[in-house]
């Protein structure tokens, strides 16, 4: 593991910074059939600085940054509420639940720790917070992302999709249970 990276929550500030990282990594964990536009659509919408400082200031969300060298590199995304998708209400019955919305890191950071310790740092701050499981979804192609949430106690619980721009995805529905 990187000795050198700090995992903190993030503030207000970090804002810009945490667009940009999510600019440059959102499309490398989207599927082969995902077009730029629709990337860049959803990041405009989803992943813009002046989106960051509005999870930033909502006490239901809490984002962590991963902090080597002094730049983020790295991120993650924990929605403390219940799933609000049916299908995943249907599936994700625990109660209290967070959600591992986004969790990224630069790709070169990738295979030096930065991921392991952003995640521990997600998962201990939702156990610490009281929920007793956090869900994540991740695209059934993504068989890399699948691996790594699957070495931090993560299993399939079931489908659901997610629109990226124009294009329907399908995804797995994982979960961890405390």
């Amino acid at each position: 593991m990187s000795d050198a990276v700090a995992i903190e929550p993030a503030v207000t500030d970090d804002a810009g910074e945490l667009a940009a990282v999510a600019a440059v990594t959102f499309p490398l964990a989207c599927p082969p059939g995902s077009t730029p536009q629709d990337q860049a659509e959803f990041i405009a919408e989803v992943l813009s600085a002046d989106r960051f400082r509005e999870y930033l200031a909502d006490t239901d969300r809490i984002v962590l940054k991963a902090v080597l060298d002094g730049s983020i590199v790295g991120y993650a995304l924990l929605n403390a509420m219940p799933p609000a998708d049916p299908t995943v209400a249907a599936l994700i019955t625990q109660r209290p639940v967070a959600e591992l919305s986004k969790m990224y890191v630069l790709p070169g950071q990738h295979g030096n720790g930065v991921s392991a310790a952003l995640m521990r740092a997600a998962l201990d701050t939702a156990r610490t917070g009281g929920d007793s499981a956090v869900w994540l979804g991740v695209n059934q192609e993504n068989v890399r992302a699948q691996r790594f949430y699957g070495k931090h106690g993560f299993t399939v619980a079931g489908t659901k999709t997610f629109t990226v721009g124009s294009q329907l995805h399908h995804d797995y529905v994982m979960l961890h249970q405390f």
